[in-house]
């Protein structure tokens, strides 16, 4: 059962993107503190699932500078989503393609990311 609406979801997805690409790094983790009040779990596919906010510590520190990111779609459905999300070099160098799925239930949050090699 889900305690998180489809509103909520899409003001998360969308805030933390805001966020992302305006270089707020305390605006980013306090959507993600907002819908995972009771824990956060991301797991890049092929690799174990690990603690989330640890990973976004790492993303944040060594990614943010070198990539924004575009939304191409974005699907909600009950207390699921799924993005197709373009991350450009910030330098204009390349582009790196994922599909990201979000699972929100009963306060904690699961994020796997898809990344296109």
């Amino acid at each position: 059962m889900s305690d998180i609406d489809s509103k909520e979801i899409e003001k998360f997805l969308h805030g933390q993107l805001e966020c992302w690409n305006a270089g707020d790094r305390d605006g980013f983790f306090e959507h993600y503190r907002n819908v995972s009040p009771n824990g956060l779990d991301i797991e890049y596919l092929g690799r174990p699932v690990m603690e989330g906010f640890a990973v976004l510590e790492g993303m944040w520190d060594q990614q943010n500078s070198k990539f924004s990111v575009e939304v191409e779609l974005s699907i909600i459905a009950a207390n699921e989503a799924a993005c197709h999300h373009k991350n450009v070099m910030r330098d204009g160098s390349g582009v790196i393609e994922t599909i990201e799925q979000y699972k929100f239930e009963q306060g904690k949050t699961l994020v796997r990311y898809f990344i296109k090699q």
